[in-house]
């Protein structure tokens, strides 16, 4: 496979090899092996990295020692050396012996996907849960590895793979970081029992929630800018931001919803970090209706698709109503455009086209607010009246009579919750009619 050098440039501390090993048992093909390493690149551009080359070595299975072949640990030493890297980043993840090998053999940092995702989520983090987060799923990944990062804990002065808990790992023993990892956990048990009563508090008062989910850099944050004016950082690049951001979302009914930004998802997103993030992306969980967002213009678009649909099933959210929102259609090469013909619960958009946004408004509004229903009330049940109102819009209403029919665009969660009277009465009423004919 093609080995790349990039242009070296200067001021950076961080200069990197990237490296990855395919198996000939592989199915996903070169392509997918090209993209992913790509990604890689952009991952570690994130994080402050220069990458000055990339290499692939495809082999029968793992070398368990080294991960790749010792002939290609000695090549990339070479170019290391010339180049001048000091970071060697693997797009796999590494066992504590390989990288211990690894860095006694190469002389440089040695880093693996896992680690590099790790380090980019640390540099986002603003607020304490995500501190907290983030420290957890580093302690996580690091404790069964402690005796695998001798030389890389021991380098002073920062840089990829030591931001946050991972400058003082040295000196602490397994036990202390079980402790630590114990208090995390407890810390964040608590930010889920906040959000519970936060989630509690807005089902009382009727309002509903919608989630933006979706691929890193896929256009969320941007979209959430555009609906709301939310002033969200949002950049060309892999996890531009990492804390989920609410706002609220008026519909062209002018009813208010809660719309919620939530950190991007990648593949391979290391288990720990979904673990450490369960309870922010239980917001995910709890959504009446999602937004997943999808870079149309990507080539890897159908790819980050599963992707994200894989996530939504582990954490829970796979049954949750959704609308697929392929965004950035004005940069859809002419090849593409046939993909992204908008089917079913689908919506092709660019996020600055104010008549896109507004046909998005109108489809959140059309999938939250439910089918029409039709109902019969007699006019001297003023429990039953007030409850329609409650639990839809009325479209029309006819007085016949004694009784009052109601036209009317029901809200699905608030009929699923307070429409049991409604059904209750029609059924009855329907069991009388049958009756009265025989």
């Amino acid at each position: 496979m093609k080995q790349t050098t990039h242009e070296v440039g200067g001021g950076i501390s961080d200069k990197a090899v990237v490296v990855s090993l395919v198996l000939k048992s592989d199915r996903a093909g070169e392509e997918a092996v090209r993209y992913s390493l790509q990604e890689l690149i952009g991952l570690a551009e994130s994080a402050g990295v220069l990458v000055l080359h990339e290499s692939v070595q495809t082999r029968e299975s793992v070398d368990p020692k080294w991960f790749i072949g010792k002939g290609k640990v000695e090549e990339i030493r070479e170019i290391a050396e010339r180049l001048g890297a000091n970071t060697a980043i693997f797009d796999q993840e590494l066992s504590g012996a390989q990288v211990r090998n690894l860095e006694r053999a190469l002389d440089l940092k040695i880093i693996d996907r896992t680690q590099l995702i790790l380090d980019i989520f640390a540099q986002r983090a603003k607020t304490r849960e995500g501190f907290l987060q983030v420290e957890l799923a580093q302690l996580s990944y690091l404790l069964p590895r402690l005796s695998g990062h001798g030389v890389n804990l021991s380098r002073l002065g920062g840089g990829i793979g030591t931001r946050g808990p991972g400058e003082t790992k040295l000196e602490t023993d397994r036990r202390h970081i079980r402790n630590r990892i114990t208090e995390l956990r407890h810390a964040l048990h608590e930010v889920k029992r906040h959000r519970a009563l936060h989630r509690e508090r807005r089902k009382k008062t009727g309002v509903l929630q919608v989630a933006l989910v979706g691929y890193t850099n896929a256009g969320k944050s941007t979209l959430l800018n555009r609906l709301t004016q939310a002033n969200v950082y949002a950049e060309n690049q892999l996890f531009a931001t990492l804390d989920p951001t609410t706002r609220t979302l008026r519909l062209p009914n002018g009813q208010e919803v809660v719309l919620t930004d939530t950190v991007g998802f990648i593949q391979h997103l290391p288990h720990d970090l979904v673990a450490a993030f369960r309870a922010t992306l239980e917001e995910v969980c709890e959504a009446d209706l999602i937004l997943h967002v999808v870079d149309g213009s990507n080539e890897m678009a159908e790819q980050h698709i599963r992707v994200v649909v894989d996530i939504l099933q582990e954490l829970g959210a796979g049954g949750t109503p959704t609308i697929t929102v392929l965004s950035k259609a004005d940069l859809v090469p002419d090849g593409q455009a046939e993909l992204w013909n908008a089917e079913g619960d689908s919506i092709r958009i660019s996020a600055f086209s104010d008549a896109d946004l507004e046909t998005l408004k109108l489809a959140v509004q059309e999938k939250l607010t439910g089918e029409s229903m039709r109902f019969v009330i007699p006019a001297d049940r003023g429990d039953l009246i007030s409850l329609v109102y409650r639990v839809g819009d009325v479209l029309d209403q006819q007085v016949d009579g004694e009784t009052i029919r109601f036209d009317v665009r029901v809200k699905q969660n608030e009929f699923d919750k307070q429409g049991y009277k409604l059904r209750s009465f029609a059924a009855n009423e329907a069991i009388q009619h049958e009756g009265e004919s025989d």
